[in-house]
């Protein structure tokens, strides 16, 4: 038997840990070159790992969850005698990270394809299938600025660990449900979980979710369904009981209550963006302006621009008109999208535009960008937003996408926030904050009457922007949205 230990690799920007959250092999599988083995997640974004052999999997050398070393091994694969050790470099299936190969694919490990084939996994006891125990995908709805009461995936800041995360149907959304099935497809089998043989609980995949967003640990409750089957009562009974002190498990990690206290532990996406945050704040000295706008003829403008033929397959809304505001202002004020370089003792000015949008996950804050989003169309910008929301929401941003950024900017309007004081993204000048779109009583022609009116906030880094240039590209923004028709003159 010839035996090849695959170790963590590192994906990309000198990352140098990541932990192990789901496996999609197990023990026994049969796999193929950059069949994906793992998802794994990093400081900057949640990955699958492709394999580099094809074989048999021998053994997982750790549980889910656990934090590994970038070159540590984490899985080991029966080569055979005869099984090629690695993928061939073929240019038409390998490439770099982020960038796309010849097939039109991108690929999200140096040194890796995307993948080519099909997974094989075990069959299912009575042959259930692996689409007919994962839940169907869903799309989340946008909310519309100034209702406050849904919570899309684009938001200011990443849900609170203390707070029941929202649930949509108890859903989870596309492949991410499918690889919840196949972790419970161990436990399903009457085996062991992949790693250590420690057992898995008996639970649906909407069970699971369900007991996630509780907090309940699932290995803690007996099942009182077929089989010993977890049931959504079970977890309530069993989250009924965690008030009274039982341990349960946190939506982002083990806690403990001790003395009505939970500790969640700082790792992944959200220890990378609080030691950013915190550089950020403490590294460039922030300046916030705000300017309140009449935005009447953009929403207008809106509702006759939505129904348009060419703008029919896309989603016209708010942020789109703010994104395209902001754009053209940038034009009239280039410094305002540069970046402080410290050791060259230099301002770097950029000669496009990487408009970042800040989204929050379940993992917490992440910011992808649009590249080069100057040189869009208003209907290629519309589609570039709506291609950004649905990764999103899927969890899939990759770190290529969160690369690179210039300027950024963060909808706070989604929650019924009228404004805020954002933190600069690190490496940026500037950060927008779009407040929420509410009818309020409004001074037009010498009356007072009704107006659609928002708030915006513009964060800037005072080193390379000072309060003229800052209040300067501010109130460009604002006349675009107050105006559209301005944008003639820009």
């Amino acid at each position: 038997m010839a035996t090849r230990q695959f170790t963590l690799p590192d994906v990309g920007e000198g990352l140098t840990e990541g932990e192990i959250l789901q496996w999609l092999v197990a023990v026994g599988d049969t796999v193929t070159v950059n069949q994906p083995l793992c998802e794994v997640e990093t400081a900057k974004a949640a990955v699958e790992l492709p394999s580099p052999f094809a074989g048999t999997v021998t053994e997982l050398l750790f549980d889910a969850g656990t934090m590994v070393d970038v070159g540590t091994p984490i899985i080991t694969i029966d080569v055979g005698g005869d099984a090629p050790a690695a993928a061939a470099a073929d240019p038409a299936t390998t490439g770099l990270i982020g960038e796309p190969t010849a097939s039109g694919r991108t690929a999200v490990l140096v040194g890796y394809g995307p993948r080519n084939t099909e997974a094989r996994r075990r069959p299912r006891r009575g042959g259930e299938s692996v689409a007919a125990r994962a839940t169907a995908p869903v799309v989340l709805p946008e909310a519309d600025y100034g209702s406050g009461t849904d919570r899309p995936p684009l938001l200011a800041t990443a849900p609170d660990a203390g707070t029941k995360p929202v649930r949509h149907g108890g859903l989870e959304v596309g492949r991410q449900a499918e690889a919840h099935a196949l972790r419970g497809d161990a436990a399903a089998s009457g085996g062991a979980a992949p790693g250590r043989g420690r057992l898995r609980p008996l639970a649906k995949p909407p069970v699971r979710k369900y007991a996630k967003d509780l907090g309940v640990d699932l290995t803690a409750v007996s099942g009182s369904g077929a089989g010993g089957t977890i049931t959504r009562a079970d977890v309530d009974a069993a989250a009924a009981g965690a008030s009274t002190g039982s341990v349960v498990q946190g939506a982002f990690g083990t806690g403990s209550p001790v003395g009505g206290e939970t500790r969640i532990p700082i790792k992944g996406v959200r220890k990378h963006t609080a030691a950013a945050m915190v550089a950020s704040a403490f590294t460039a000295p922030h300046v916030t302006e705000f300017l309140t706008v009449d935005v009447t003829r953009m929403m207008k403008l809106r509702a006759r621009l939505a129904a348009r033929p060419e703008l029919a397959d896309v989603k016209v809304s708010p942020l789109l008109f703010v994104a395209k505001a902001l754009l053209l202002a940038v034009k009239r004020h280039p410094m305002v999208n540069s970046s402080w370089d410290e050791a060259a003792q230099e301002i770097v000015v950029k000669d496009h535009v990487n408009l970042g949008i800040a989204a929050a996950t379940p993992r917490g804050l992440v910011v992808p960008n649009i590249k080069d989003a100057g040189r869009l169309s208003l209907a290629e910008l519309a589609g570039a937003l709506a291609d950004l929301t649905a990764t999103a929401r899927e969890g899939r941003t990759s770190p290529a996408d969160m690369s690179g950024g210039t300027i950024t900017i963060t909808n706070v309007g989604v929650f019924g926030v009228d404004t805020g004081t954002p933190i600069l993204n690190p490496g940026e000048s500037a950060i927008l904050a779009f407040g929420a779109v509410r009818e309020m009583p409004w001074v037009h022609k010498g009356k007072v009457v009704p107006r659609q009116v928002t708030q915006l906030a513009l964060s800037f880094d005072h080193r390379i922007v000072d309060g003229e240039l800052g209040s300067r590209f501010l109130a460009d923004i604002g006349a675009l949205l107050h105006d559209p028709g301005a944008a003639l003159a820009f």
